[in-house]
């Protein structure tokens, strides 16, 4: 099992106390907050010990974040950008206006995502899709590359959907 694949297990793992922690940290650095700093310390100082290539510490805080915002279901080679193109709305009128969504998601630096990605995992919860998270902390940990981000437009357009407006 990878780092990013135990450091997701163990997200997977929280209790709703955890989470509810967790989620009160949305939009926070690392350091704003000691019982924040401690739980996260605890589900990832141990892997980054065992590992150097466990993720970035501010990538898997993001992660933790958004898992704890939006748990939704781990699902293996299900990748974020797919997945949200599949959750496209039927209506022509609305699509234009996702896709440029998308399309800010893409614009955004690591530091400024967390919102959209929030956004993004709504969709997919409610349009109740399985996300690979492994994949995602793997993508993000790389967001600078921006074969990242193209990669993510492909299957993004590439998923069996109606076409943007």
């Amino acid at each position: 099992m990878s780092s990013t694949e135990a450091f997701i297990k163990a997200l997977g793992s929280l209790k709703n106390g955890d989470l509810g922690l967790l989620r009160t940290h949305a939009g926070q650095g690392l350091d704003e907050s000691v019982d924040g700093f401690d739980l996260f310390a605890g589900l990832w100082w141990p892997l980054r010990q065992k590992n150097q290539w466990a993720p970035r510490r501010e990538v898997a805080w993001l992660i933790a974040k958004l898992y704890a915002f939006c748990p939704v279901e781990h699902s293996p080679g299900q990748t974020f950008a797919r997945q949200l193109g599949f959750c496209l709305p039927d209506k022509p009128e609305c699509q234009k206006s996702y896709g440029e969504r998308f399309d800010k998601v893409l614009s955004l630096p690591l530091d400024k995502i967390e919102p959209a990605l929030q956004w993004a995992l709504r969709e997919l919860a409610s349009n109740n899709k399985k996300v690979d998270w492994v994949k995602l902390t793997d993508d993000l940990s790389r967001w600078e590359n921006e074969t990242i981000r193209l990669r993510w437009a492909e299957e993004f357009l590439g998923s069996e959907r109606k076409l943007l407006c």
